[in-house]
Parts: structure tokens; C-alpha cells; sequence
């Protein structure tokens, strides 16, 4: 049966409110998004409110509230001094909270971090703490609005007139990543609260855009934003210049180019809904990798977004929106502080580490400015959201996808039905911004309504050696894992078939050019329960070889262990989520290898080798009410074209799960009994919901007749049909 790969053409493009994205024509192989809106599990609302955000703003207020000094400034608690734009980030959260009718006995607190960073700003740019100015202009700019009317007015006329400093005296003009963004953002905000000259700042804006800006997010299909402060690129910052862009959009910027701005900003948010991972992360790699206050940064774009397709009556697409930005506010939950003096506040990076020891920091990383950063852009969040939005799945848990981004980033993600791999083609040579980030290899394993910090979530890499899941390989009586490699190996994308219950994609490793060593292949079957991966080595070289399993052992706190037959396992003390390797080979032998300390914690390598020519381990995040990884293991049979356990059977380009089936085909038989339970007029790409093993919704991608266990059905494109009795 044909698979649904199609060539990639330079387009990008809207369906039923879900994005269809298509690669660059000289690629060889296709990502496919489909129009689906049914998902392969279960789902739900998480119907956060929007008072939520103010709790987890007020909280980090409050433990902020008591690093000030007499002066109003925010003093960090590890660094003993005022860092970067800490001050100015509280001010705007308090205000915001003021300004909601909240936590008003904080009121004196924001104002005088408001009197202490003005006052900074008016002085010029060496006043300005680390000279950061560029990250004051729009958070001041916008402070004044929600201080309105809760001060002063003589005090509020002092603050404004200070804002009104000239641009060329507060910017660090050498920076033109990121660091500008901030500016053309800033700049355009004080336009409107009437602080700048605006034909000054639409020169200034379009200078910025079209000597610099403009090409580090321009190139289609993805939209995405270059910062180029790491090598492979940042997928953390590129939220950061992105988010700033879509805000100077939505801020109403009219300049010669503002349409192109939102145009583009727009485009590349939509895109990173399939960038995130299905609890709610921001995808892994490059400089600030693996810090909360970026999920924040998904979060407010998303918010945006949601209220601007709402606008445009495009209501499926406005509720993906909002339910990913309220997974994105989930997902930071895990990270909150409630030990005494630090309760409030959110660790830095996604570890339970001590602060102290800057476990996955950059250079610039402090407690002060990142908690800022986080309290600042939910508070943005609170105010960007204010229209009643019916959520609906975010494409992470629909799945139905496999796309590799262009090579500055170098990675690589698939989902179906809700679970997610993230893979890196490249893995970094040199430290930048403190940290080696980006390890090669497949570096993220994450399933929809699981703890997926157990993946793991990320690899580890450092100047020593690196851990994913990825080759190793034994050279001069010595073992070798490829992510280690980073300057000898790099890696290949392809996609065989893509559905959102199923997708096969594949990962070949080979030396660089001029480089030496044995290469690999590594065939992945993704299925919503967990993903089979098959690893063979390509090239003739006689010498033992493996795959690793990168288990999280320690994030801070030791985790569980499992060990069983055939099966490493780990998982959260007093959770019922584990992460399951499973051995399906007889024979295999497993060698642990010295732990390696990365942004999520210490990784554990495990060395899985084989007697045979094929390596085959399936991947399998249970939750509580999953079976056992065991009874997973005994029935697990590989087959020509698939496989069969008690999680699912997989045949071809057909999935038959417990809580879905479905693929390409014009029939499926549900219960194995020989007989077709649906039949499809004609082949068709279908998605079949079930419970109790009865068919409760369908969907397909094209106009077809359909018998679906007696009854008779009308199908029209992407639209699915409840089967349930009215």
C-alpha cells in the first residue's frame, strides 16, 4: 500500500484551523500535518482560568518582595547584587497585580522598584544594571499603563518623563540578536503611551527590521527565529526574538513593514504549535536550553494568538491556541518552589538542584532575572487573554506529523497520537554561553497526559562526553557513544509514512566528511503507546556496537529504579509514570556506564548489545492505568511489516490500538476475528476513536462511504462523526 509522503514544496498553509507545513523543495522527504481533529486518546479541557496566572504571579512577587533594598531594587539572592532587568520585571508583575485588584499591599514594593528602575533608565545606559537596557524600554513603557491611577499622578508624570530618554542613550546598539527585538518592541510602546517621536521610532523600527531582523526569521517555510547565539541554534531564544516580533504586531506597529512583520510572526507561531512537546515544554537545544521562564514565552505567544484567531472567527484554531498556552502554564507548575524562603519562586532550569550549584545555566542565568522573566511574560499572559475560548487538542496531541528543521537548528520531531521524539542531527563542538546544550541524537521522548521530564526530556552533553539515545560503538578496546562524537558524526532525517497514529521516520548516523567510524541506521515505528525503535549498523566495519538508554537517575533528588528482565525502567517516587526500556532481543546485554550530569539531572548510559544484526528496543511511558512494561515485554512479536502485543497491533500503514485505530487503507479489522469492523468506499487516511471496542467517533481526509460496525456513514473531509447514541 502506498504510504501519504509527499515531496516538500515551499509552501505553508491553513486546514480546518490546523497547519499543513511543507519543506523546502530541496528536500528529500516530506512533513505532513493532516486537518485531524480527533485524537488517538482520551482528551479533556484543562479549563485553567485566567486567576490562575495572578496566583503564580503574586507568588513569585511575594518571595521577590523580600530582595529588595531600600532603594527598590531587586538584589539577587546568590549574586548579592541587582542583575540585569530583575527590578523592572517585578514592577510590571506587581502592577499587574494592583491593576487586577490583587495583592494591593505589595502596592509600595512595585512602586519603588518602578521609582528605583526609572531613575536607571533616565541616567543612561551605564546606570542601567549590566547595561540592559534594551529589556527595559517596553516593560516600563507598558508599567506606566497598569500604575495609572493607583499612584500619584505627580509621582506617575516623573516616571513617564524619565521614559522619554533617548534611545541612542539607553541600547547596546552592538547587539542585533534578540537584544534588538527587545527594542523595536519597546520602542513601538512608547510611541503609544506618547514617550517617543513616532516617525523617529518607524525609521529606527525599519532599520532594525531590514538591515538585521528580517532575515533571521524570513526564511519559509518555518518562520522560525535565528538567533544564532549557539551552534546548533537556539530553540529557546528563537521564542525570545520571535515573541517579541508577534508583540511589536499586536502591539498595532503600522510602519512600512508591519504587515510583513506580522505576517511572518504569526506564521512562525503558528509552527511551533508542533514544536511543543505534548505536556506543555518548549522543544529542547541551543543556548538557555531547559529553562522555565521559556515555556512562559510559548505561553504568552500562544495567548496572543488565541485572542487574534478568535478575531478572525477561526474558532478550532483560537481553542488549540488557548489549550497549548495552558499547557505551557501546566507544565511550569512542576517547577514551582514551596520549601520556605524560596516558596513562590520557580527553580531557574528544570532540575530540583540547588541554585547554588547552576545545574543547565548559562553565563547570564541568575535567580533574580529568570524568575523575572517568568512573573514579567505570565503577567503579559494574563493581560493578552481576555476573550471566553472553547479549547480543543493542541497539535502535539494529535500527532500526525514528522519534520526536520533547516540545518542551523539541526533537529528533527514526530509525533503520533500524542507521543513525541525530538532528535538532533548535529550535536555542539564548542561551549557557548557557559554550557555545551545540544548533544547528537535522539534527545526527547514525550507521551500526551504523562510526566515526560522521565523521556528523558533532553540528552546531557558536556566537554567530556554526552548521553542520548543514540549508537555506540567500541574502537582501540574502547566504547564510544556517539553523542559524544559531536565533531566526527551527524545524522540524516527521513520520513516513510506519516499518520497520526502512526508515523516511520529514520535516522541514519555517519561520519562527517573527513571523519572516520562505522554507520548506523535507526528505523522508528511511533505509535500513541511508545515507539519501536530498530538500530542496524550500515557499513562493513568488524567491531561491537550497541545503542544507548539514557535513564534520568537524579534531578536533584534520586528517582526510582527498576530493574527486570529485559526491561530498565524509572520513575518519580509516589508516581505511577515510569519510563520503560525494553529489550526485545534474546541475548541482550546491558552495561551500565558513569552517569553525566545534564540540564534535567544526571542521565544514566546503559549499553544494550546484541548477539544479532539488529538491535530492536521499544520505548514505553506507562502511567498507572497502562499494563505493565513486563507483560508488554512477553507479548511483544515483531512482524514483516510491524508488530503485535498487548498495547496495540501495528500492519503496514495500520495502527489498532486500545483507544483508537486507524492509518491509510480502505477497511480494518478491529478485534483480529478476520472480518473487517470498517470499510471506506474508497482508500482513505482514517481515525477511529473506540471505547470498550466499539467505534465512538471516526474521521477521514477525504469524502467517503463508510460501514463502520453496521452502521453507515457520510463522511466529508476532516470532519469528524460521533457514533455515540444521542
Amino acid at each position: 500500500m502506498a504510504t501519504t509522503v509527499v515531496k516538500w514544496a515551499a509552501c505553508f498553509t491553513m486546514f480546518s484551523g490546523l497547519l499543513i507545513a511543507l519543506s523546502p523543495a530541496d528536500s528529500t522527504d516530506a512533513v505532513v500535518t493532516t486537518g485531524y481533529h480527533l485524537t488517538a486518546r482520551p482528551w479533556k479541557p484543562l479549563g485553567t482560568p485566567r486567576e490562575r496566572y495572578l496566583d503564580a504571579i503574586e507568588g513569585d512577587c511575594r518571595f521577590t518582595a523580600k530582595q529588595q533594598d531600600a532603594s527598590g531594587a531587586v538584589i539577587d539572592p546568590l549574586l548579592k547584587r541587582e542583575h540585569q532587568y530583575a527590578t523592572p520585571y517585578f514592577a510590571y508583575a506587581v502592577g499587574t497585580l494592583v491593576d487586577a485588584g490583587r495583592a494591593k499591599d505589595l502596592l509600595p514594593n512595585g512602586a519603588r522598584a518602578m521609582e528605583h528602575a526609572t531613575a536607571c533608565f533616565a541616567g543612561g545606559l551605564d546606570s542601567i544594571p549590566d547595561r540592559h537596557g534594551n529589556f527595559f524600554i517596553a516593560v516600563l513603557t507598558e508599567a506606566l499603563e497598569v500604575y495609572k491611577g493607583h499612584i500619584p499622578e505627580e509621582q506617575w508624570n516623573r516616571w513617564s518623563e524619565r521614559m522619554k530618554k533617548p534611545l541612542r542613550d539607553v541600547v547596546v546598539t552592538s547587539a542585533v540578536n534578540n537584544w534588538e527585538t527587545y527594542v523595536m518592541k519597546g520602542e513601538w510602546a512608547r510611541v503609544r503611551a506618547g514617550l517617543a517621536n513616532r516617525a523617529d521610532a518607524i525609521s529606527a523600527i525599519e532599520e532594525d527590521w531590514r538591515s538585521r531582523q528580517r532575515a533571521r526569521i524570513a526564511p519559509a517555510p518555518w518562520f522560525l527565529y535565528h538567533d544564532r547565539s549557539s551552534d546548533p541554534d537556539t530553540l529557546s531564544v528563537e521564542a525570545v526574538g520571535r515573541g517579541n516580533l508577534l508583540a511589536l504586531a499586536n502591539l498595532g506597529y503600522d510602519g512600512p513593514s508591519g504587515a510583513e512583520i506580522r505576517s511572518l510572526a504569526e506564521e512562525g507561531t503558528r509552527f511551533s504549535l508542533l514544536l511543543q512537546d505534548p505536556s506543555g515544554q518548549v522543544p529542547a537545544n541551543g543556548r538557555t536550553d531547559d529553562h522555565v521562564w521559556v515555556d512562559v514565552g510559548y505561553q504568552v505567544a500562544f495567548e496572543v494568538m488565541a485572542e487574534r484567531m478568535q478575531e478572525q472567527h477561526d474558532f478550532w484554531l483560537a481553542g488549540q491556541f488557548r489549550h497549548a498556552s495552558l499547557l505551557a502554564f501546566q507544565s511550569i507548575g512542576r517547577w514551582r518552589r514551596t520549601d520556605g524562603p524560596w516558596s513562590g519562586s520557580y527553580y531557574v532550569t528544570k532540575n530540583h538542584f540547588d541554585p547554588a550549584l547552576r545545574v543547565g545555566y548559562q553565563d547570564a542565568s541568575q535567580y533574580s532575572n529568570y524568575n523575572g522573566s517568568l512573573m514579567f511574560h505570565l503577567a503579559e499572559a494574563y493581560r493578552a487573554r481576555s476573550a471566553a475560548i472553547e479549547e480543543r487538542p493542541a497539535p502535539s496531541e494529535i500527532g500526525g506529523y514528522a519534520l526536520a528543521l533547516d540545518p542551523e537548528y539541526a533537529s528533527a520531531m514526530a509525533n503520533a497520537g500524542g507521543f513525541q521524539i525530538q532528535a538532533n542531527l548535529r550535536g555542539q563542538t564548542a561551549e557557548s554561553s557557559g554550557n555545551y546544550w545540544t548533544p547528537l541524537g535522539v534527545v526527547r521522548f514525550a507521551r500526551v497526559g504523562w510526566e515526560t521530564r522521565l523521556g528523558p526530556a533532553d540528552g546531557a552533553l558536556t566537554a567530556t562526553g554526552g548521553v542520548t539515545f543514540a549508537p555506540a560503538f567500541s574502537e582501540n578496546g574502547q566504547w564510544l557513544r556517539l553523542a559524544s562524537l559531536s565533531a566526527r558524526y551527524e545524522g540524516e532525517w527521513s520520513v516513510q509514512f506519516v499518520h497520526p497514529l502512526l508515523v516511520r521516520c529514520t535516522l541514519s548516523y555517519h561520519p562527517r566528511q573527513g571523519q572516520s567510524g562505522p554507520s548506523f541506521r535507526n528505523e522508528f515505528v511511533l505509535t500513541p503507546d511508545g515507539v519501536l525503535s530498530t538500530l542496524v549498523k550500515t557499513s562493513p566495519e568488524e567491531q561491537s556496537w550497541g545503542v544507548t538508554w539514557p535513564l534520568l537517575e537524579n534531578d536533584g533528588a534520586p528517582l526510582q529504579r527498576f530493574h527486570m528482565e529485559g526491561v530498565e525502567a524509572v520513575g518519580y517516587p509516589g508516581s505511577g509514570d515510569r519510563e520503560n526500556f525494553i529489550a526485545l532481543d534474546a541475548g541482550t546485554r546491558f552495561t551500565p556506564e558513569t552517569p553525566l550530569r545534564g540540564t534535567y539531572g544526571d542521565l544514566r548510559p546503559i549499553r544494550v548489545t546484541v548477539p544479532g544484526n539488529a538491535n530492536h528496543t521499544f520505548v514505553y511511558p506507562v502511567g498507572a492505568a497502562d499494563p505493565a512494561a513486563e507483560s508488554v515485554r512477553r507479548s511483544f512479536t515483531i512482524t514483516r511489516d510491524g508488530f503485535r502485543s498487548v498495547l496495540c497491533h501495528v500492519a503496514g500503514t495500520m495502527y489498532v490500538g486500545r483507544t483508537s485505530a486507524g492509518g491509510v487503507g480502505d477497511s480494518v479489522d478491529l478485534a483480529g476475528s478476520g472480518k473487517a469492523d470498517a470499510t471506506f468506499s474508497r482508500t482513505c487516511g482514517f481515525l477511529l476513536q473506540l471505547r470498550s471496542g466499539k467505534v465512538v467517533g471516526v474521521e477521514a481526509d477525504r469524502e467517503v462511504d463508510a460501514e463502520i460496525q453496521g452502521k453507515k456513514v457520510h463522511l466529508f473531509p476532516y470532519t469528524p462523526v460521533s457514533l455515540l447514541r444521542p
